[in-house]
């Protein structure tokens, strides 16, 4: 496993930032990391399979999957953003900025007796930390549209800033470091 990988959760409520490729390009540059894994968010896509959820009473263990697949729509969507990037099926893979495909990452994790339960309580938020923890990365990033000070993620999952189970995923993984990030108001340091 490799410490040098840091994954950046890019929250799906950020999508509809008309600057998006350029803010996450100016943020990236100033990120100091070797390599950089992007787990991309659900957003709008995730939402339109709750709805169908809601609606045709899927099931979670189909809706789970049916989420991933939105998932890895998103990942191709970040990647015409950021030309520089590209789509990677494990977050162990050698790029120095990849976007993980989270359907193919879940699918070859599924033979892991620790992989992620498949309800709605598990979002992007805890298949990031699940990429962290599988990579061996020191940090997880949350790159998000709102506020959250302190490491309270009970709190964290209770205010509905993260999702239920990732106060859960993060006991798997300890020495992981986690941040939050608002890059609707990040502003580049001046010397960029």
């Amino acid at each position: 496993m490799s410490s040098d990988v840091r994954i950046v959760k890019v929250g799906g409520s950020l999508y509809d930032l008309p600057d998006l490729g350029a803010r996450l390009t100016a943020w990236l540059r100033e990120y100091d990391a070797a390599r950089v894994v992007l787990v991309p968010g659900g957003g709008a896509a995730a939402d339109v399979i709750r709805a169908y959820d809601r609606a045709h009473h899927l099931g979670e263990e189909a809706s789970h999957w049916f989420a991933l697949r939105m998932l890895q729509i998103n990942a191709h969507f970040l990647a015409r953003l950021l030309p520089q990037a590209r789509v990677i099926t494990s977050p162990r893979a050698n790029a120095p900025l990849g976007i993980l495909d989270m359907f193919a990452f879940a699918k070859e994790d599924e033979n892991q007796p620790d992989h992620l339960p498949h309800t709605w309580d598990v979002t992007s938020d805890s298949l990031a930390v699940r990429a962290a923890t599988v990579a061996g990365a020191r940090e997880l990033v949350l790159l998000k549209s709102i506020d959250w000070e302190g490491s309270d993620w009970p709190a964290a999952a209770r205010a509905g800033v993260v999702d239920a189970h990732f106060p859960q995923a993060l006991l798997r993984a300890p020495d992981l470091r986690v941040r939050w990030i608002n890059l609707r108001t990040w502003q580049p340091s001046r010397a960029s």
